[in-house]
């Protein structure tokens, strides 16, 4: 369509949005991203050394993943292709492919942007593979999940994952000026509004822009709006404190230790300011879910099933209800008994694992599925723990150039009372019987 318009002569009378209009015309114009585009950013000192290859973006929305992607083309004089996986199949790809081998036999490659690439399933994902080895396509996908749980490995062994971050202030910030400058006119907002807009974006400069237009359009001749009158415009929540600053982590800090210092009440005073100015619930979920396993443990081991229940339950029925179920969890686990040995006894584990390498467990411990295993000692001697006395054999699993090591030593409060109990009596039974 933008084609029409352009042989038309319209394309400049067509209605844009903000967004568009502001699309940056060079890598070195995209904001909040220096880390990739920046002097000596990551795709700066591909491009001055080697060109690139197959990429990964992994970002939220509104981070410059699109544009970064067509900008590319340009420096790398690709031609640049663009699909959804949302709206294509294999055909479309295949159609696709067809045509980049057309274009690569008269010299030209092809950047092919893969949009919400997770999308694709596994099976489909390996469609890209051929076409990657052996240079038709040069793939930028792009995605809002992690991909190591939802892209190939195959994938992903073929392509380097490049990590967009939410824009920042300052990086909003300089969006707005723009705005400002393409428009000539003032953002209608007052000091406290402009930082309430800016808040509101969560870190999406696309949403920012939105924001601005939606202001701009409801603005009468001189009038400018302060934070309230932001809200009612926008019909969105202003945050009372800044999201990427340290108002955002003080608070996150503060219920954090008030859970794990068992105080129901701050607690959910805390919980409730962060939901009150528009905190990603999922975010609280997550800090609640990260102090039953941290501060809580096997203290009570319920606390994270709860926590767990709790993400869920909001996820199931929304706000204000769903607020409620992250209130119970988070008072479940103020109220609960505390206990960090388990997170010491693994920090301890995973130490040792980095400091000893690969030694193999013991041969008892490990199947004998063919002859050759079983004639190698594979499972020989191992004794079935049902079979044994008190069900427990005492036997020693841990590698023989390790030796037996203690990580886990639970204290004399909840649960772990319990499991303290049954330890000291399997470590009495292990020396009685040598």
């Amino acid at each position: 369509m933008s084609d029409l318009f352009a042989a038309a002569g319209l394309e400049n009378d067509a209605p844009r949005p903000l967004a568009d209009r502001l699309r940056p015309k060079r890598l070195a114009e995209v904001v909040g991203q220096d880390h990739l585009v920046g002097p000596d950013g990551t795709l700066t000192r591909m491009l001055s050394k080697r060109g690139v290859g197959s990429l990964v973006f992994w970002g939220p929305p509104g981070t410059g993943k699109t544009t970064v992607a067509r900008l590319l083309a340009d420096e790398t004089d690709l031609h640049f292709e663009q699909v959804s996986a949302i709206f294509s199949g294999v055909a479309d790809l295949k159609k696709l492919f067809a045509e980049a081998r057309g274009r690569r036999t008269s010299g030209r490659g092809t950047l092919l942007f893969v949009d919400e690439i997770h999308r694709f399933n596994k099976a489909q994902q390996d469609a890209f593979l051929p076409v990657m080895e052996d240079g038709t396509v040069t793939l930028v996908g792009a995605t809002t999940e992690n991909p190591s749980f939802e892209l190939n490995a195959a994938l992903l062994s073929r392509a380097q994952v490049l990590v967009f971050k939410p824009l920042g202030d300052a990086a909003l910030e300089r969006l707005l000026e723009r705005a400002e400058e393409v428009t000539g006119e003032q953002l209608p907002l007052d000091e406290d509004a402009r930082l309430a807009i800016v808040g509101m974006a969560d870190g999406d400069g696309r949403a920012v822009l939105t924001l601005a237009e939606d202001v701009w359009r409801a603005a009468g001749e001189g009038e400018v709006f302060d934070r309230e009158g932001l809200v009612e415009v926008v019909q969105r929540r202003a945050p009372i404190y800044d999201k990427g600053d340290d108002g955002h982590y003080n608070l996150i800090s503060a219920l954090h230790k008030s859970m794990r210092g068992s105080d129901p009440d701050a607690t959910l005073y805390y919980l409730a300011r962060m939901l009150v100015a528009g905190e990603n619930p999922m975010f609280l979920a997550r800090r609640i879910m990260r102090a039953a396993v941290e501060d809580v443990g096997m203290a009570d081991p319920q606390a994270l099933v709860i926590a767990n229940a709790a993400k869920d339950a909001f996820d199931f029925i929304g706000t204000p209800e769903g607020e409620l179920a992250l209130a119970e969890a988070a008072v479940y686990v103020a109220t609960a008994p505390k206990s960090n040995a388990l997170y010491k006894a693994y920090g301890a584990a995973a130490r040792l694992a980095r400091e000893t390498g690969s030694p193999a467990p013991p041969k008892i411990i490990l199947n004998a599925p063919t002859r050759l295993m079983r004639e190698e000692g594979y499972g020989e001697g191992y004794e079935y723990d049902h079979d044994a006395p008190d069900a427990f054999s005492g036997q020693d699993y841990f590698p023989p150039e390790i030796g037996r090591k203690t990580f886990y030593g639970p204290v004399d409060r909840g649960f772990e009372r319990e499991v303290r109990k049954r330890l000291d009596y399997w470590a009495r039974l292990r020396t009685e019987r040598g």
